[in-house]
């Protein structure tokens, strides 16, 4: 295949939608609600209500989103028949709770990441999910907001690098520890680095390897160079095997230098029986600032190409569908709930292990 022929591009184009879409929001405790909200405005939907006790952060998003009407009361945002859908990026341990009340309510609820930190929470959902008929979606924005993790998807699906075998995943972050709450130093508020950011690449593994579910063949987590938060991983890796037999490695760490002008270098690179993807996600360090690279090599060649707006979020629009008409075509659920469950098995297996050098 030549480069035109590989990167063919079909970006997704918003559609109008039949009727108004309202959707509220509570918990601002994250930025990622920006990206949400950002996503789902972006397809039509309203932004109509929103609730948070906290002042400055309440202010500040009203600030960017002057239309938005503020409920006193969490009780009185779930009461507004009008609301399908509620979006939060609450504190991790809050999510939960709030998914579950909002579906009693009649909501759908999309969630930032990590959806939920235990596996009782996990139950939980899920039986509130089967009980009340409303959805569960989250917000992993490694793969859905980023144009170059969608277009891998479409170059596997297409069969450019023929069967997928193996896939690695690098994610570090950059710590900026002064800017981060309280809460982000607490294993309560987050289980940890493999639960929190970690399911990022947990939902990334299924997608790209086609399976519904993996397991965890190892897991470790430590805290090399910031023992004085002394409930804080800032390192972890795991390696998987996915129930279709492709193989895994994911790295998530905190460790991120400055230097590179943006918060973290994420690398994905899938092997293929006739080649491999790689994926420069935020920065390609040595050359000029763009995000959004996509590297092909097969026996035809090597190629590179930046794909930024080229391909578009079409998971937001999905979501709205769902909601809607009741359909599966965002994420099925199956990943949704197994990319936090591997991740949270990893967590647990990582401070086993850890535990084992003490």
């Amino acid at each position: 295949m030549t480069k035109d022929e590989i990167f063919v591009f079909n970006p997704h184009v918003k559609q109008p939608l039949e009727k108004p879409f309202y959707f509220g929001v509570v918990g601002l405790a994250h930025a990622h609600i920006n990206g949400m909200c950002a996503g789902l405005k972006g397809e039509g939907a309203t932004l109509k209500a929103i609730y948070d006790d906290d002042k400055a952060l309440l202010d500040e998003f009203v600030k960017k989103n002057p239309e938005v009407k503020v409920y006193d009361t969490l009780e009185e945002l779930l009461a507004d028949d009008e609301i399908s859908l509620i979006a939060s990026a609450a504190i991790p341990s809050h999510r939960a709770d709030l998914a579950i009340r909002s579906m009693r309510a009649g909501k759908d609820f999309f969630v930032d990441k990590a959806p939920l930190i235990t596996f009782e929470e996990l139950d939980a959902v899920k039986a509130c999910c089967r009980e009340t008929g409303k959805k569960l979606f989250v917000y992993y924005s490694e793969f859905m907001h980023v144009e170059a993790a969608i277009y891998a998807k479409q170059l596997i699906e297409r069969g450019v690098i023929g069967d997928v075998c193996h896939i690695d995943i690098f994610a570090p972050h950059t710590l900026a520890a002064n800017t981060r709450p309280d809460w982000f130093f607490s294993r309560k508020d987050t289980s940890g680095i493999l639960t929190d950011i970690g399911s990022h690449q947990f939902q990334q593994f299924l997608e790209y390897s086609g399976a519904d579910n993996a397991t965890v063949c190892s897991a470790r987590v430590d805290n090399y160079f910031n023992k004085h938060y002394t409930e804080f991983d800032d390192f972890g890796d795991a390696t998987l095997t996915a129930e279709n037999g492709v193989t895994g490695y994911v790295r998530i760490d905190w460790l991120s230098p400055t230097g590179i002008q943006t918060w973290g270098d994420g690398r994905v690179t899938i092997i293929g029986s006739r080649g491999y993807i790689e994926l420069r996600k935020y920065c390609n360090i040595g050359y000029p600032k763009t995000i959004n690279n996509v590297l092909v090599a097969t026996n035809d060649g090597a190629f590179i190409e930046c794909v930024t707006g080229k391909v578009g979020y079409p998971y937001f629009a999905r979501l709205i569908e769902d909601c809607i008409n009741r359909t599966d075509t965002a994420m099925s659920p199956e990943q949704t709930f197994n990319a936090i469950e591997l991740a949270m098995t990893a967590q647990k297996m990582g401070l086993e292990y850890k535990a084992t050098l003490k």
